[in-house]
């Protein structure tokens, strides 16, 4: 199995008071969260990629962190992953540490990375239902009014109509989802997971908006 999952921030106290109001009542407590959210859901050979921000810590919680968490783990580099400059963090936990990636998952493509990208490798592409056969998975925004403008950007592009190759008229796919670890109370998602974590948040927007 494949999850995927962005900006835990392990040992960043700051999640807990700013930007993110996590609400936990230390660090630790937070931290220990995730773990036991993240090992609940992942077994031993399941592979994880983390969309960027994983460890605010120095090198001896850092690698603390990787020896508990389950899975095998690859890395989108984050703006924060500091610990990566550090040559005591036992790099070899991760598979692969990469800035951008696309994989296969499940026939559909998946672009990876710590940022959002507005115009992405086969954004057009459908399969014969009409299904969007690629998306782009990101981390960076949180919650914020980044993430807000994103969502209102996808919104305008999803009405936008335009002509394709064979001449037909259709409305352009834009499918790009934000695997921010607050939005699935920290827990790893399948590719299937988060898109319907993201449709509900989408219903859920919609509906307050009213």
């Amino acid at each position: 199995m494949r999850y995927y999952i962005a900006d835990l921030h392990f040992y960043h106290t700051d999640m807990n008071h700013s930007m993110d109001h996590r609400n936990f009542e230390s660090v630790e407590q937070m931290n220990e969260y995730m773990i036991q959210k993240w090992n609940k859901k992942v077994r031993k050979n399941d592979e994880v990629i983390i969309l960027g921000d994983l460890s605010w810590g120095n090198a001896d919680q850092t690698n603390l962190l990787l020896n508990r968490l389950k899975g095998k783990l690859h890395l989108i580099q984050g703006n924060h992953d500091k610990f990566l400059k550090n040559k005591d963090v036992a790099l070899n936990r991760f598979t692969w540490i990469k800035p951008y990636e696309e994989l296969s998952d499940n026939k559909r493509k998946v672009i990876l990375c710590h940022y959002p990208i507005m115009c992405y490798n086969g954004q057009y592409r459908l399969d014969t239902d009409g299904n969007p056969k690629t998306y782009m998975l990101y981390g960076h925004v949180h919650n914020t009014q980044d993430e807000k403008l994103i969502r209102q950007f996808q919104e305008i592009t999803r009405q936008t109509v335009t002509t394709d190759r064979q001449g037909n008229i259709r409305n352009i796919p834009c499918h790009m989802i934000n695997c921010f670890c607050m939005f699935s109370d920290y827990t790893p998602l399948t590719l299937d997971e988060w898109i319907l974590c993201d449709k509900k948040r989408y219903q859920s927007d919609n509906m307050w908006s009213l």
